[in-house]
Protein backbone atom coordinates (compact mmCIF):
# COMPACT_ATOMS: atom_id res chain seq x y z
CA UNK A 1 0.00 0.00 0.00
CA UNK A 2 1.56 3.53 -0.77
CA UNK A 3 1.43 6.24 0.75
CA UNK A 4 -1.68 7.27 -0.57
CA UNK A 5 -3.54 4.51 0.32
CA UNK A 6 -2.59 4.79 3.74
CA UNK A 7 -3.36 8.36 4.67
CA UNK A 8 -7.02 7.26 2.20
CA UNK A 9 -7.85 4.66 4.83
CA UNK A 10 -6.69 6.45 7.63
CA UNK A 11 -9.00 9.47 6.79
CA UNK A 12 -11.45 6.72 6.11
CA UNK A 13 -11.40 5.43 9.80
CA UNK A 14 -10.86 8.58 11.45
CA UNK A 15 -13.56 10.95 10.06
CA UNK A 16 -17.00 12.18 10.68
CA UNK A 17 -17.84 13.64 7.25
CA UNK A 18 -17.64 11.92 3.84
CA UNK A 19 -17.50 14.16 0.37
CA UNK A 20 -17.85 12.67 -3.23
CA UNK A 21 -15.83 14.70 -5.59
CA UNK A 22 -14.72 14.07 -9.50
CA UNK A 23 -11.14 13.05 -8.47
CA UNK A 24 -11.69 10.51 -5.63
CA UNK A 25 -9.44 7.42 -4.49
CA UNK A 26 -12.33 5.99 -4.19
CA UNK A 27 -14.48 5.01 -7.16
CA UNK A 28 -17.86 4.83 -5.18
CA UNK A 29 -17.43 8.15 -4.23
CA UNK A 30 -16.86 9.82 -7.15
CA UNK A 31 -19.77 12.51 -8.86
CA UNK A 32 -21.72 10.80 -10.50
CA UNK A 33 -23.86 11.78 -13.48
CA UNK A 34 -27.27 11.24 -14.69
CA UNK A 35 -29.05 11.60 -18.01
CA UNK A 36 -31.90 14.17 -16.44
CA UNK A 37 -32.50 17.84 -16.17
CA UNK A 38 -31.40 19.85 -12.76
CA UNK A 39 -34.64 20.34 -11.58
CA UNK A 40 -35.90 16.29 -12.02
CA UNK A 41 -32.79 15.95 -9.93
CA UNK A 42 -33.03 17.88 -7.43
CA UNK A 43 -36.81 16.54 -6.96
CA UNK A 44 -35.12 13.14 -6.96
CA UNK A 45 -32.57 13.80 -4.30
CA UNK A 46 -35.52 15.28 -1.85
CA UNK A 47 -37.41 12.67 -2.38
CA UNK A 48 -34.39 9.84 -0.91
CA UNK A 49 -33.26 12.20 0.96
CA UNK A 50 -37.44 12.04 2.71
CA UNK A 51 -37.59 8.46 2.59
CA UNK A 52 -35.03 8.62 4.33
CA UNK A 53 -36.26 10.07 7.31
CA UNK A 54 -34.24 13.92 6.39
CA UNK A 55 -35.93 16.92 7.12
CA UNK A 56 -35.19 19.52 3.86
CA UNK A 57 -33.85 22.35 5.41
CA UNK A 58 -32.86 24.66 2.27
CA UNK A 59 -33.72 23.37 -1.07
CA UNK A 60 -32.08 26.19 -3.90
CA UNK A 61 -32.72 25.30 -7.29
CA UNK A 62 -31.13 28.37 -8.85
CA UNK A 63 -27.84 27.13 -6.73
CA UNK A 64 -28.12 23.75 -7.18
CA UNK A 65 -27.89 22.97 -3.28
CA UNK A 66 -30.00 20.52 -1.04
CA UNK A 67 -29.61 20.51 2.85
CA UNK A 68 -30.70 17.88 4.64
CA UNK A 69 -30.77 16.83 8.37
CA UNK A 70 -31.56 13.67 10.06
CA UNK A 71 -34.88 13.71 11.91
CA UNK A 72 -34.12 10.33 13.96
CA UNK A 73 -31.45 8.62 15.00
CA UNK A 74 -27.81 9.57 14.75
CA UNK A 75 -27.41 13.49 13.73
CA UNK A 76 -26.40 14.02 10.32
CA UNK A 77 -26.07 17.14 8.03
CA UNK A 78 -26.20 16.20 4.27
CA UNK A 79 -25.49 18.89 1.50
CA UNK A 80 -26.20 18.28 -2.21
CA UNK A 81 -24.93 19.82 -5.29
CA UNK A 82 -26.37 19.68 -8.28
CA UNK A 83 -24.95 20.57 -11.28
CA UNK A 84 -25.99 20.82 -15.33
CA UNK A 85 -22.84 20.22 -17.37
CA UNK A 86 -24.87 20.00 -20.54
CA UNK A 87 -28.20 19.78 -21.62
CA UNK A 88 -29.48 15.93 -19.91
CA UNK A 89 -26.33 15.58 -18.29
CA UNK A 90 -26.37 16.32 -14.56
CA UNK A 91 -23.96 16.02 -11.90
CA UNK A 92 -24.61 15.19 -7.94
CA UNK A 93 -22.27 15.27 -5.39
CA UNK A 94 -22.66 14.55 -1.81
CA UNK A 95 -21.26 16.44 1.58
CA UNK A 96 -22.22 13.81 4.52
CA UNK A 97 -21.29 15.43 8.20
CA UNK A 98 -22.26 12.51 11.08
CA UNK A 99 -22.19 14.84 14.68
CA UNK A 100 -20.14 12.94 17.54
CA UNK A 101 -18.42 13.11 20.35
CA UNK A 102 -15.61 10.40 19.21
CA UNK A 103 -13.29 11.80 16.52
CA UNK A 104 -15.22 9.12 14.08
CA UNK A 105 -18.20 7.94 12.75
CA UNK A 106 -16.63 4.19 12.22
CA UNK A 107 -17.61 4.97 8.39
CA UNK A 108 -21.40 5.26 8.78
CA UNK A 109 -20.93 8.69 6.75
CA UNK A 110 -19.51 6.84 4.31
CA UNK A 111 -22.05 4.10 3.96
CA UNK A 112 -24.81 6.66 4.09
CA UNK A 113 -23.77 8.39 1.25
CA UNK A 114 -23.03 4.98 -0.69
CA UNK A 115 -26.25 4.03 -0.65
CA UNK A 116 -28.03 7.48 -1.26
CA UNK A 117 -26.12 7.09 -4.39
CA UNK A 118 -27.18 3.69 -5.33
CA UNK A 119 -30.86 5.42 -3.93
CA UNK A 120 -30.60 7.58 -7.03
CA UNK A 121 -28.98 5.53 -9.34
CA UNK A 122 -32.75 3.36 -9.38
CA UNK A 123 -34.80 6.76 -9.39
CA UNK A 124 -32.52 8.24 -12.55
CA UNK A 125 -30.93 7.21 -15.00
CA UNK A 126 -27.08 6.87 -14.55
CA UNK A 127 -24.97 7.59 -17.22
CA UNK A 128 -21.34 6.85 -15.22
CA UNK A 129 -18.72 8.53 -12.67
CA UNK A 130 -16.05 10.98 -13.19
CA UNK A 131 -17.37 11.96 -16.55
CA UNK A 132 -16.48 15.71 -15.66
CA UNK A 133 -13.59 15.59 -18.24
CA UNK A 134 -15.64 13.87 -20.92
CA UNK A 135 -18.79 16.22 -20.42
CA UNK A 136 -16.95 19.18 -20.80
Amino acid sequence: MDALGVRDTFNRVFSTRTETGEVHPSKELQTRYYKTSKDKAMKAVEDVLKKRGFAIKRSEEERGEIVGQSTKGKKVLIVVSVITVKPFRTAVDFSCATETSLPSDFGSSRKLTVSLYKELDDALPYIGSALGSELL
